[in-house]
């Protein structure tokens, strides 16, 4: 394995003020859009909109439009986001014509025809520990390297324990036993990007646009190796933003994610499980240790370039209006 690509496609937050990313941008000519992804996150979504409104929109004119994306939201994410000025669309009503489909992936793959930025940046709804930095440098290799298409973000996890302490480097269980480990077998150019699922990416629109996107949590992990295959390592880089905490998922939810990835690499590898995969698990608190089972879909949307425009609806056998 070389380390030049991590050696010259590694950045660090720092290495951007603001106002210099504001000066590229304008210079550029490029105009660029932050979604966020959110499914119930009324208790953090209104905080990281604000934050990030006020900081790149209103005393810095970095970013175009904030958008998020409420995807099945069971509380009052729309509201607080829409209050906190964010432009908020339900992902069930965005391209109606096209169905629906549960996930992070879904709403991301339909961002693309609800916001116009030639630069998309994604941030996730969770976050208690961050800044507006997790946005603005992610910017920083597109604004720079012309060659540059997809930049990660990578941070030091923070991982939740019992009584509120907190342990640094144990966050990230799945990316550091499942995501990484299969990077480096598979494609091993890869094995130097610190957080291939990371949350915090930005993106060149008509890239994104051309990429098959995974309904589910393994769009990180499908984006990511598909850039390389169509584009070259080099065409990858990732910004150190520091340190990042949010909820942790329970065992069983990493089991089905980790299922999913693994999924979605075998079919990167031409291996196909088709649209579900079946997972089972051990429930403890069953004392004959019987096993549980389910499925995890892997159903992937098309690349949004070939998508046509929206077919009218028809209504009691007229065109609706």
């Amino acid at each position: 394995m070389s380390d030049t690509w991590f050696d010259h496609r590694t950045y660090r937050h720092t290495d951007w003020t603001v106002q210099r990313l504001v000066d590229l941008k304008r210079r550029r000519g490029l105009t660029v859009s932050l979604v966020i992804p959110a499914r119930d996150e009324q208790a953090t979504v209104g905080g990281i909109v604000s934050r990030v409104r006020a900081d790149l929109m209103e005393r810095a004119p970095l970013l175009d439009e904030i958008v998020v994306m409420d995807s099945d939201s069971t509380d009052d994410t729309g509201r607080v986001a829409r209050e906190a000025g964010a432009v908020v669309h339900r992902v069930v009503d965005v391209r109606p014509d096209l169905g629906h489909r549960r996930g992070k992936g879904e709403a991301m793959w339909k961002s693309q025809f609800v916001t116009s930025g030639d630069v998309i940046a994604f941030l996730d709804a969770d976050l208690v520990e961050w800044g507006p930095h997790f946005v603005s440098a992610l910017l920083g290799p597109l604004l720079t390297e012309p060659g540059v298409r997809l930049v990660k973000g990578f941070y030091d996890r923070l991982l939740d324990l019992p009584g509120g302490g907190r342990v640094s480097h144990e966050g990230g269980r799945v990316t550091e036993l499942v995501a990484r480990p299969t990077l480096a077998l598979r494609w091993p150019a890869l094995s130097g990007v610190v957080q291939p699922l990371s949350g915090e990416w930005a993106i060149r629109r008509d890239l994104f646009a051309q990429l098959s996107v995974p309904s589910g949590y393994g769009v990180e992990l499908a984006v990511l190796v598909d850039t390389h295959l169509r584009c070259g390592v080099d065409a990858i880089a990732q910004v150190d933003l520091g340190r990042r905490a949010h909820r942790h998922q329970s065992l069983r939810g990493l089991g089905a994610m980790a299922t999913e990835l693994l999924a979605i690499a075998d079919r990167r590898s031409g291996i196909d499980h088709g649209a579900e995969v079946p997972i089972r698990w051990f429930d403890t608190a069953d004392e004959q240790g019987r096993p549980r089972t389910g499925t995890v879909g892997i159903v992937e949307r098309p690349p949004a370039v070939g998508v046509g425009p929206e077919r009218p609806r028809v209504l009691g056998g007229a065109v609706g209006r």
